[in-house]
């Protein structure tokens, strides 16, 4: 037909390329199976954040968490207890307080003797210290820390009873939430407690093996500790442990049944809409399909890192970012493909209007959304308890959002107003109704989502944007399906030029509604029957397309003479 369709081929290309960038640019946070280096030079390093279920009695050990592996590094034998670094794995209220005396970049830099850093190590642990079991100094004290790194080969100098450390690895902390789940957060600090004084010292380098130049080399002279953890839900001495629940944090449970239920929620709808596409090759139908394959693709994405997540415990978290940011687009070009609706074209005209202005707003929400989704990841402290729309980006996009809803409405109504065919009419104001629940339903459940715990908040945010975009994309299915779309929208062929005088000639003012009996009433106030007459006027064998026009004009103005003649007559 004569209206093109709105995306350039280009945008495939773009969009692998943005995703492919953003996987790389976006820094890849540790999963639940986290390894990695700390160097005792920066003080404190933040290793994980994680959420543990609640402990059922009647399941005793079996419902624990549990953390557990290995910390190595050049400790020399027979350093024992005073060297090193320690972990420490704690809950919000005593880590807000360690957390908050961390130093900055700029005091590390300024506290460059030791001295200095002995009294940030005893300002961090003014709180957690006397709370913390030790031996000598706290023996009533909670299981919060450890000494590292451990000897190699042995278990950790604090685990005082060997049963209770799984096999093959040199520590084990049990973790009991009886009230309810909560969050632990693990962390390294280059600070040990000096078991004579009971002070908090910093790391003692001579307690560090320190090669002969002869054997110099990277991996020996470094002070650097490594370390490789387990954080799980369950016990993982229970062979019939929850593959789907083991490996996540309280706050990332059960989401893989939501991802594989609308992944296969979409198997079913996405081969019905590639159908409709081949069988009506239409500029709004493709859009349409576009959309709906962005989300498609990007969730097939995302199943296959969370399954492979359930497995090990680390997933494929660039895939997992790769899937968000389609999600995005796909999400943007479904609001495209509103607006366009909503001005009317391809259904009651063929040129857009405001051609700029539509794709300006349409680029610039789907830049900031995705912008919105990096400041997420880099920003936002994972310490703070917030979700990306209780940040003032989050809440400039909802604003956004709404400012869309509120023109998208205007524009339909303009489009309803110089609309007088009732079956048009009809698929406007169905189409309407269930855009603006899409449009609306954001900010709502954002602001829902303020008075519910972050433990469940990510999955009930999860679960409705998924469920309101997969409802929708049902909609829009139904809506567009060929046998109903051919009803309203316009399927001209490319060289039929008649198309655009006709428009003209049904906006015109004589053109009025009328309530009585179709046949006696002109072309526009019963459509069924001029237009079914029209139809097949237009496709009668061996029809000149000249003649077509003449018919289709001659009828409009026959019934326009015969509505003239009842009013005046």
């Amino acid at each position: 037909m004569g209206a093109r369709g709105p995306l350039p081929p280009l945008v495939s290309v773009l969009v692998l390329v943005l995703c492919l960038a953003v996987s790389v640019w976006v820094p890849v946070s540790q999963a639940l199976h986290v390894s990695g280096t700390f160097r005792p030079a920066d003080l404190f390093q933040f290793v994980a954040k994680f959420g543990f279920q609640k402990t059922e009695s009647q399941s005793g050990r079996d419902s624990f968490g549990y953390i557990f592996g290995n910390v190595s590094g050049p400790l020399r034998v027979g350093a024992g207890a005073s060297a090193g670094a320690t972990l420490a794995v704690l809950d919000r209220p005593h880590f807000l307080k360690l957390y908050a005396a961390r130093p900055t970049a700029s005091t590390l830099r300024s506290s460059r003797v030791d001295r200095d850093r002995d009294h940030l190590c005893r300002l961090m642990f003014a709180d957690v210290g006397p709370r913390a079991y030790d031996a000598k100094c706290a023996p009533k004290g909670q299981d919060f820390l450890r000494r590292a790194p451990c000897p190699a080969g042995k278990l950790c100098p604090d685990e005082d009873t060997p049963s209770n450390v799984l096999p093959g690895h040199q520590f084990t902390y049990v973790i009991q939430n009886l009230g309810q789940p909560r969050y632990w957060y693990i962390s390294m600090v280059a600070c040990y407690r000096n078991t004579t004084t009971c002070k908090w010292e910093y790391y003692n380098r001579s307690s560090f093996d320190r090669p002969n130049q002869s054997s110099l080399s990277n991996e020996n002279t470094s002070d650097d500790l490594h370390y490789d953890f387990w954080i799980v839900n369950g016990n993982p001495n229970l062979s019939a442990y929850n593959t789907l629940l083991f490996q996540f944090s309280f706050d990332r449970q059960n989401t893989v049944e939501l991802y594989l239920l609308f992944w296969a929620c979409y198997i079913i709808l996405v081969p019905l809409q590639i159908y409709a596409v081949r069988s009506q090759k239409h500029p709004i139908t493709r859009l349409f399909t576009c959309s709906l394959l962005l989300e498609f693709i990007g969730l097939c994405l995302i199943v296959v890192h969370v399954v492979k997540f359930a497995f090990d415990g680390v997933g494929f978290v660039n895939l997992q970012i790769a899937g968000d940011i389609l999600d995005i687009l796909s999400r943007t070009a479904f609001m495209l493909l509103l607006l366009l609706l909503a001005k009317g074209w391809a259904v009651t005209r063929i040129e857009l209007t405001w051609k700029p202005v539509v794709f300006g707003i349409w680029l610039c929400y789907g830049v900031i959304h995705i912008l919105l989704y990096i400041w997420n990841m880099t920003e936002v402290d994972i310490i703070e308890e917030i979700d990306e729309y209780q940040t003032w980006p989050g809440w400039l996009i909802l604003a956004f959002r709404v400012l869309i809803m509120l023109w998208f409405i205007y524009e339909l109504r303009n489009t309803m107003l110089y609309e007088h065919n009732m079956v048009k009419l009809n698929f406007l104001l169905h189409f309407g109704a269930s855009s603006l629940v899409w449009f609306i339903y954001l900010p709502i459940i954002a602001l829902i989502a303020l008075q519910i715990s972050p433990l469940w908040r990510f999955k009930f945010l999860l679960g409705i944007t998924y469920s309101a975009d997969c409802l929708a994309f049902f909609v829009m299915a139904h809506l567009l399906w060929p046998t109903r779309s051919e009803q309203y929208l316009l399927l001209t062929s490319a060289n039929y030029t008649g198309m655009e005088e006709l428009d003209e000639f049904n906006e015109s003012p004589h053109v009025v509604h009328s309530s009585t009996d179709w046949s006696l009433a002109p072309l526009q106030t019963h459509p069924e029957a001029p237009d079914a007459a029209l139809r097949e006027n237009l496709t009668a064998e061996n029809a000149d397309e000249d003649e077509v026009l003449f018919t289709a004009l001659q009828m409009n103005h026959n019934n326009h003479k015969l509505l003239s003649s009842n009013t005046y007559g």
